[in-house]
């Protein structure tokens, strides 16, 4: 005879909760995997447990109004003719003309023009209402090799050959078909309407040693004038850091678990690679190793979302951050203006991923003509660029409580971890204390 307790109510399974349930029911039903964009959902450590240590006497703070503080970068010193030299060590990440609408990519230039700052193309090529209004643009090199040409590496700016990306190391790129137009399919050579999956890697290398040869080439055919950068996912971030620089990269991007892609399986996101966290110190590491460090720059990207995010990646040693996802929602997307939109798709204007779907209200992870006609390009620049302008103001005031008249003077000593995850993932002295774990003895 079974007993039930009226006292103690029903009790839900923390291995199989609400989410988990529905997602074996949908895969029962379909027989297919999820696929969405954005980053991963599950909390990971992040710069959020990590504060700073302001001056008072052992360190002396500058003064806001009459002291500077310096934030410009210059990325490509070691091998290129014709350096980057940015205003702001925060640069916009590359996402592609098909996962955006061709005047959110307008708008990504304009807002980073004003910025001072760089844009970088993604996947996809390269079109001309991006180079027009981008004053610094990074073409993205990727093993689909959609839209590449001389042409266009000759009139980039920077180049860079992605291996991996941090939403999906191992994986490659895909665009459903619904994202495919006349335009689209034309840059990409693909039929129209018809899903493109990318390769997961280069067709015509297999290793660093490949790596170095393709670079020589990229710089043979830009005349060394052109940095070249070597982006990779957050797995192994010592050794990917460490074969780009011996395979003659200028600027190693490193990108951890919380950027964001426009598509790709959910498994994916949710449950490969490393928070961004976990990614700088084994990186800095490496270029240390190679006595490197500031000769290649090296760019942070995962989950940058505020000066404070930029200031700590910087005391790690970063050189520069790329932001995506945070760009998107300063041009408008996400935004509660389109919330009956957004639960009319099923979702919630927090919440919105389903990015591949092309049905993005905002006019901004769109092929619809209609839906991109919402985005005004020009309003959305501003939009950008008073958002990139704000976070250069408060990593330059987390900088000066600090003491340091330039971002890169920020060091790891200026910071503390409030966790013994974050402590050990940023090798950060756990707050109060000197030591983390793996240190040694207290």
């Amino acid at each position: 005879m079974s007993y039930h307790n009226p006292y103690t109510p029903p009790r839900k399974s923390a291995t199989f909760d609400d989410y988990t349930l529905a997602e074996i029911r949908r895969a029962a039903a379909t027989g297919i995997y999820d696929i969405r964009g954005a980053g991963t959902k599950r909390k990971v450590p992040h710069f959020d447990d990590l504060l700073f240590l302001g001056a008072s006497i052992s360190r002396y703070p500058l003064e806001g109004y009459r002291e500077k503080c310096d934030t410009s970068v210059v990325l490509g010193t070691r091998f290129a003719k014709k350096p980057i030299q940015l205003k702001t060590p925060i640069t916009i990440a590359g996402m592609s003309f098909g996962a955006l609408s061709g005047n959110a990519k307008e708008a990504l230039g304009r807002g980073a023009t004003i910025a001072g700052t760089s844009t970088t193309t993604g996947d996809g090529g390269m079109t001309d209402e991006e180079r027009g209004h981008s004053q610094t643009l990074v073409y993205q090199y990727l093993p689909s090799r959609y839209g590449m040409n001389p042409k266009d590496l000759r009139r980039a700016d920077a180049i860079e050959i992605v291996v991996g990306q941090g939403a999906k190391p191992g994986g490659g790129g895909m665009l459903l078909g619904q994202k495919i137009s006349d335009r689209v399919a034309e840059m990409r050579t693909l039929p129209k309407g018809i899903d493109q999956r990318s390769a997961c890697r280069h067709p015509d290398w297999t290793g660093p040693d490949d790596l170095e040869i393709k670079i020589m080439e990229l710089r043979e055919i830009t005349d060394w004038e052109k940095p070249i950068y070597v982006k990779v996912g957050g797995a192994r971030p010592y050794y990917d850091t460490a074969l780009a620089v011996k395979s003659g990269a200028d600027v190693v991007v490193l990108d951890g678990m919380q950027g964001g892609t426009a598509a790709t399986q959910d498994v994916f996101i949710e449950n490969v690679g490393m928070p961004t966290l976990a990614c700088i110190r084994p990186a800095v590491q490496a270029l240390q190793d190679l006595r490197m460090h500031r000769q290649v720059q090296l760019i942070v990207s995962g989950g940058i979302r505020s000066g404070a995010d930029v200031a700590k990646a910087l005391a790690l040693g970063a050189d520069a951050v790329a932001i995506g996802t945070a760009a998107l929602v300063a041009l408008g997307d996400n935004d509660p203006h389109w919330e009956k939109e957004y639960q009319a798709l099923g979702t919630t204007a927090g919440a919105y991923d389903d990015w591949h779907e092309g049905r993005d209200p905002a006019g901004i992870t769109t092929q619809d003509p209609e839906l991109s006609k919402r985005l005004d390009p020009v309003t959305a620049g501003r939009r950008l660029a008073n958002y990139l302008k704000v976070m250069t103001l408060e990593a330059q005031t987390i900088a000066r409580a600090c003491g340091k008249n330039h971002l890169h003077n920020l060091e790891p000593e200026d910071l503390c971890a409030l966790t013994m995850e974050a402590a050990a993932m940023a090798q950060i002295p756990l707050a109060g204390t000197n030591w983390y774990p793996g240190k040694g003895n207290f």
